[in-house]
């Protein structure tokens, strides 16, 4: 049976590929709710992620479904996954220090404890050619690791958006148990 996989999409020029995510998951028999940050709306609409993944997209911290729990409290504790990418440096500083200003920021930090959260950072073809991200988001993925926070990043340099690892099928996705 499917999981319920919560896809996380911030503002990068990766993150028309997370809309290959969503419909490789869903057609894999997963259950997939598309959150995009403010700045991710920039990039892609909600409705590409609707359409392929068949729920109701979140775009707002405050969109709303029918009962008493905000939206975000109800992916936070029903999601077996978190699956933030592109992960911006933004939404790791976030995640890291525990601001939560935004709905896939909130759900990151009211995830269920039996959930897993896998980041895929986006990465600017000048942290790709140096091959180690900044300063600060160094710090960020310091902090993020002691929260059992896993990282996928591309394999070569022929792949630089974030989802080229996890494109496969969800091959990437299926290593990580409890999945």
């Amino acid at each position: 049976m499917g999981k319920k996989i919560v896809l996380g999409v911030t503002g990068s020029i990766a993150a028309h590929k997370a809309v290959d995510i969503a419909s490789l998951l869903t057609k894999e028999g997963h259950s997939v709710h598309a959150v995009l940050t403010a700045d991710a709306q920039q990039f892609i609409t909600a409705l590409p992620f609707k359409t392929l993944s068949r729920n109701p997209v979140v775009t707002n911290l405050y969109d709303e479904e029918q009962g008493w729990k905000p939206t975000h409290i109800v992916l936070a504790d029903e999601a077996d996954l978190l699956v933030i990418a592109p992960a911006t440096a933004n939404i790791l500083a976030k995640m890291a220090h525990g601001i939560a200003d935004d709905a896939l920021s909130c759900i990151a930090l009211a995830l269920n404890t039996a959930a897993r959260t896998v980041v895929a950072p986006a990465r600017s073809d000048r942290l790709q050619a140096a091959q180690c991200p900044g300063f600060f988001q160094q710090k960020s993925f310091q902090l993020l690791v002691r929260t059992r926070v896993l990282s996928v990043h591309p394999r070569s340099s022929e792949c630089r958006h974030p989802a080229a690892p996890i494109q496969s099928g969800g091959a990437h996705l299926r290593r990580i148990r409890p999945l």
